[in-house]
């Protein structure tokens, strides 16, 4: 029977998603490119024998439009043989890309696939694709009646998330406190290096490490931050994830493929669900999620290593944290989005691309992966040492 491993996984550094930002000046289909070349080069892959590149983003306008994950191939300089394929979960575009490369080489479809995705949100800004005013509000009319004409709102969301389960503004903001702590522990201690690709940027400038990173904090400093989302509320600018610019690819084959190349696989893909929950408090996806991941792998909570659960907003993360029990210490181990940053429809590989490199790095077993998305979604994902 055929399987799906990640034979290995790279990132850009994340850039904020804002006119000066480090990786502002990068065309998304360029900086898309660029990770697609180093993950040729860092394990001899011929990229004539990719049989699909399948690309997570979000904002599917101007730059980004037309079908990114194809200009990314050929922006790479690989054949034009090589196909490619643009993914739009929402935030997660790019874990719903691995889901697919992995479901397309387990199926017999490709042999060897690139998974992946992009978002540059200082070039293209977030909302950009959504068709409003005279075109119309994007879920049209029919999903308006359904929820009684609400403006679906993730903010609002994230509001309504901590007062379902009853979690403090000072709990929300340590929260945020330890992903800037844990990201910059992970800085000064080389973890990323393994993972992340330098980019030389037009003046010669070499970036190579997260920006978004704030050392230093204290919760009287965030507890001074306003809330833009609810008078009174506890989401703030601080504990929520940042509007950041980055790319991330993986390389996804069977065992029996990678042996043939001389590759030594890293992870297998053991596990991967997706499902759907209300779209106004939209966020709390990855709970369910998780249940139905861990009870198709036959696994407990307590028998996975490490969790990458995106940070879209810290309301999002410790609630999910508090709802399935998981260990607080193996959530988010070298930081999250709020300190590393959330570009949209790469960050599903980003987080991935984390995700396999700690499991490396520290001998674990077992990791899981999730995100809430747009529309009230959430993919899950299991990953196996190998």
């Amino acid at each position: 029977m055929r399987d799906a491993v990640i034979v290995d996984a790279v990132r850009t550094a994340v850039g904020k998603g804002r006119p000066g930002g480090a990786l502002s000046g990068v065309h998304p289909v360029d900086l898309s490119a660029h990770v697609l070349r180093a993950l040729a080069e860092r394990n001899g892959l011929d990229p004539g024998t990719v049989d699909d590149v399948v690309w997570g983003c979000v904002s599917q306008a101007g730059e980004q439009a037309g079908g990114v994950g194809r200009y990314a191939v050929l922006a790479a300089g690989w054949p034009e043989h090589v196909p490619g394929l643009t993914v739009d979960r929402q935030c997660g575009s790019s874990q719903q890309a691995v889901h697919q490369a992995a479901a397309g080489v387990i199926a017999g479809q490709y042999d060897i696939a690139v998974a992946g995705g992009v978002e540059s949100m200082s070039r293209v800004p977030m909302g950009s694709a959504r068709a409003e005013g005279r075109l119309g509000e994007p879920f049209g009319p029919l999903v308006g009646e359904r929820y009684d004409h609400v403006r679906f709102n993730q903010g609002v969301g994230a509001e309504m998330i901590a007062e379902e389960f009853g979690l403090r503004r000072e709990e929300l903001d340590q929260h945020a406190l330890d992903s800037h702590a844990r990201a910059a522990r992970a800085v000064d201690e080389g973890r990323f290096k393994g993972q992340i690709t330098p980019v030389t940027l037009a003046d010669g400038t070499v970036f190579d490490t997260d920006e978004g990173i704030r050392r230093g904090g204290t919760l009287e400093a965030l507890g001074g931050l306003k809330t833009p989302f609810k008078e009174g509320g506890v989401i703030s600018a601080g504990n929520a994830s940042q509007i950041s610019d980055g790319a991330a690819a993986l390389l996804v084959t069977t065992s029996e493929t990678a042996a043939r190349n001389g590759w030594t696989p890293i992870t297998r893909f053991h596990t991967g669900v997706v499902t759907g929950v209300d779209p106004v408090t939209m966020l709390k996806g990855p709970i369910p999620a998780t249940r139905k991941a861990l009870e198709r792998a036959g696994l407990g909570i307590d028998e996975i290593g490490a969790y990458e659960i995106n940070e879209a907003f810290a309301s999002v993360s410790l609630g999910w944290q508090r709802q399935t029990g998981a260990d607080y210490e193996r959530l988010n181990p070298n930081g999250g989005a709020m300190a590393l940053g959330h570009p949209l429809g790469g960050s599903g590989a980003r987080l991935m691309t984390t995700l396999v490199h700690h499991m490396s790095d520290h001998g674990i077993r077992y990791g899981l992966q999730s995100m809430c998305e747009g529309g009230g979604m959430a993919n899950a994902t299991v990953l196996e040492l190998l």
